[in-house]
């Protein structure tokens, strides 16, 4: 199930290969109530929060650009039209 619009709840055994630096410094975060597995999917929705929000804002500023020539050109417009100070 989506929570948030993230995977969430159903949990699936897995095996990944890290560097032994990052695992180290994965168990200094952990504690008695957050495991190891807890802070690596921690770690992930963080990243794919982040990356899916880059995305989106791609997406905004892309659709900006595509505006961005008529409306400086509308402003252009409407400035020739006001009367100089």
């Amino acid at each position: 199930p989506r929570v948030g619009g993230m995977i969430g709840s159903m949990r699936v055994k897995t095996s990944v290969t890290i560097d032994e630096r990052v695992l180290k410094a994965i168990d200094k975060v952990t504690t008695r109530n957050r495991s190891r597995s807890r802070v690596i999917e921690d770690a992930a929705r963080d990243f794919l929060s982040r990356r899916a929000r880059a995305a989106r804002e791609a997406r905004d500023l892309a659709i900006l650009d595509e505006s961005a020539a008529a409306l400086n050109e509308e402003m252009e417009d409407v400035l020739a039209y006001q009367a100089d100070v």
